[in-house]
């Protein structure tokens, strides 16, 4: 009887998937703020300092910090500046009531926050010793003229844009949004707001990756609940393999008779990777669907169970998704902490536990973590990341990935 190959690591996995992908060239300039979830596919550079004038970082008086030695001057009020003012030199000897933001007057060089001063309608008396440069922003301390600003490959977050838009860019250029095929198979499958049969469940995956590709940014076309047949499979493989650059598909990976996607893959392709070392997921499967017109398009099958759908698709379907649009740093984060449960019977293969974290800074396991437990990725915060064969003690420090980090 010949032996089984061994299943392949998670690491091993994730290496092989990410050297396959070739990047997205193609990209189109939008405007900034509509780029929310973009990658940005060149380095954009700044042409302006940030700030471009050196300005009051608080309300008070902008004064020459050699007028105020005695730390009791009385200096006459010589101007009122507000931001997006114009400032007159700053006479010595005198003051300028300023506020936030507004430019420094030429020959100041400190201001006095206003709590520290007392004020009539004509001077006002300083009841500190300010140090030159106090409460002052310089020209350019935050972006220089010449900086780059953002690197190519940048996933495009609120802070990014409000940065771009800081020195003016109206425009950024993206690279285009995976377009991603999306099918289901089993004959169990019905649609909510369907009436259930005997024997069928409500397609909880279709919403669940379909969630995820938007989070990612992706260009969804949903094929629904595909026949459970070889033909039929095999059919929408072809269709879908002109016009995507990704299929994806959730149950019939396995090595059931009725399971059909691998054999269908096979036919319109190849089969490059099946069977992970991981729980879940371990069914999953990985390719490509041959186009009539030449090329191809890569396919991921995922497993059927929702929480082994999930995990594999976080794991190792984004960071491949995020390396096809020019994403450099796929790995999400992953944060040590305080495991307090017990975990004495591991798996052979590398575990990913639904757990969150509790009042005191360590993690609680959730009771089930059967694969088609959904609700553990609703009460959990992320995974915990456990290698092969490790039992966790209490009190055992573990790898926790939050979901924050997967998104």
């Amino acid at each position: 009887m010949q032996e089984k190959a061994p299943l392949l690591s998670v690491a091993d996995a994730l290496d092989f998937l990410l050297n396959a992908v070739k990047p997205l060239t193609a990209q189109s300039l939008i405007a900034t703020e509509h780029a929310n979830g973009r990658v940005l596919a060149t380095a954009q550079v700044a042409d302006i300092d940030v700030p471009g004038m050196d300005n009051s970082q608080m309300d008070g008086y902008a004064v020459r910090a050699a007028d105020c030695l005695r730390g009791s001057a009385r200096l006459p009020v010589s101007q009122r500046i507000l931001a997006g003012q114009q400032a007159l030199p700053l006479a010595a000897g005198s003051a300028a009531r300023i506020f936030t933001g507004a430019p420094m007057p030429l020959g100041a060089d400190a201001v006095v926050m206003q709590e520290a001063c007392v004020a009539d309608e004509t001077h006002v008396s300083i009841q500190q010793i300010p140090q030159a440069g106090e409460w002052v922003r310089r020209r350019g301390e935050d972006i220089g003229t010449g900086d780059v600003l953002l690197a190519a490959g940048t996933r495009l977050r609120a802070q990014e844009l409000g940065l771009a838009a800081s020195v003016g860019l109206a425009q950024l250029p993206v690279v285009s949004r995976p377009r991603v095929a999306v099918f289901f198979t089993g004959d169990e499958l019905v649609m909510p707001g369907e009436a259930l049969r005997p024997g069928t469940i409500y397609n909880s995956n279709r919403f669940l990756l379909r969630g995820l590709l938007e989070n990612l940014g992706c260009e969804i076309t949903d094929y629904g609940i595909v026949e459970d047949n070889l033909e039929s499979t095999r059919a929408t493989l072809r269709r879908a393999a002109q016009e995507h650059d990704v299929i994806i598909t959730s149950g019939g990976v396995s090595v059931g008779d009725a399971d059909h996607v691998k054999p269908a893959v096979q036919a319109e392709g190849r089969l490059n990777l099946w069977q992970i070392a991981m729980k879940p997921g371990k069914p999953l499967a990985f390719g490509e669907v041959d186009r009539a017109t030449g090329g191809f398009a890569w396919f991921f099958g995922l497993p059927g169970n929702p929480v082994s759908s999930f995990v594999t698709f976080l794991i190792l379907v984004r960071p491949f998704l995020l390396r096809l649009q020019g994403v450099t740093d796929v790995a999400p984060h992953r944060y040590p902490l305080r495991a307090d449960f017990t975990w004495a019977k591991p798996d052979r293969r590398q575990e990913f536990l639904r757990a969150r974290l509790n009042a005191d800074g360590g993690l609680d396991l959730f009771p089930q973590q059967g694969s088609a437990v959904l609700t553990s990725t609703v009460w959990g915060d992320g995974l915990i990341d456990n290698p092969p064969g490790h039992a966790i003690a209490q009190g055992d420090t573990v790898g926790f990935i939050p979901f924050s980090e997967l998104r």
